[in-house]
């Protein structure tokens, strides 16, 4: 072999060399996984990030999502859409250590009609004082780094849906304020609420201590970034810093705060966003 023919060689093998080291640092690098790229307004994108060494940042709509590691090493959120969000084309965004990726996403309507609801003057007066909506914004934005749900949510009371999620609401012939942050379950009054699924009790407030539009509400957090708030009720049968699991009795159903009957006001949250609760009836997350 001349002189020629080795340097070649030579130059041969360190190309490979060097090809095989980016193909190792490339299939070393972090990615970035979605459940889909296309979600309903008031449903949520599952984001998962595998390969990363640290907790990677995430970020939609120009707000950061917490990223929790699972069993499996990987990185996950539950990122929600607002239902008010306006349709169109957005991206998520993951970072973690000079890696980063962006997918395109879209969002669509979910196409649901306005709600007219008619109150007397007494119940249209009552405005929610600064205590409660402190308290309840301050619960529902609970971010704990325990997933403490593991299966199917179960409802907490059964009977008639009487307002589904995601309806925008007109109160007294006004124009469209505000959107159903939940599902209403219209039953008898005394009818028990039961937990849906574990989780750590961060809220109790009564309608007797300043709660004038929630009534007497329980908060319950679920684990990372995920919440869940049962309003006007009757009586409340745990304490905050209760420990609950999957169909332990929280209280009873009731007319309590701003209610037009006796019902159960029912909503889940993800990062203080309120999401669409039948999603977890549905589908194990």
């Amino acid at each position: 072999m001349t002189r020629r023919h080795l340097t070649i060689v030579v130059l041969l093998l360190l190309c490979s060399l060097l090809n095989r080291g980016s193909d190792a640092a490339e299939s070393n690098r972090p990615d970035l996984a979605l459940d889909a790229t296309t979600k309903e307004q008031g449903a949520f994108f599952v984001a998962t990030v595998n390969g990363s060494s640290s907790r990677p940042d995430l970020w939609f709509n120009g707000e950061s999502f917490a990223m929790f590691r699972q069993n499996d090493g990987s990185y996950r959120a539950l990122v929600p859409v607002e239902n008010m969000l306006k349709p169109g084309s957005y991206a998520l965004l993951a970072k973690s250590n000079g890696w980063k990726e962006k997918i395109p996403v879209q969002v669509t309507s979910n196409n649901l009609p306005v709600q007219k609801i008619w109150l007397d003057k007494k119940t249209n007066s009552l405005k929610a004082t600064k205590e409660e909506k402190a308290q309840v914004k301050a619960a529902l934005k609970t971010v704990s780094e325990s997933k403490l749900w593991s299966d199917l949510f179960s409802y907490p009371s059964q009977g008639r849906k009487s307002s589904p999620f995601g309806v925008k609401r007109s109160y007294n012939g006004a124009p469209v304020s505000s959107y159903h942050k939940g599902i209403d379950i219209a039953v008898p009054q005394g009818t028990p609420v039961l937990s849906p699924a574990k989780g750590n009790i961060v809220l109790t407030g009564y309608e007797a201590e300043r709660f004038h539009v929630h009534g007497n509400t329980v908060i319950i957090d679920h684990g990372q970034g995920l919440t869940s708030i049962y309003m006007h009720l009757h009586s409340i049968s745990i304490n905050e810093g209760d420990i609950v699991s999957k169909g332990d009795k929280i209280g009873s159903v009731g007319s309590t705060g701003i209610s037009t009957g006796a019902h159960l006001h029912w909503g889940v949250y993800l990062y203080g966003t309120s999401v669409d609760p039948e999603l977890f009836v549905r589908n194990i997350y």
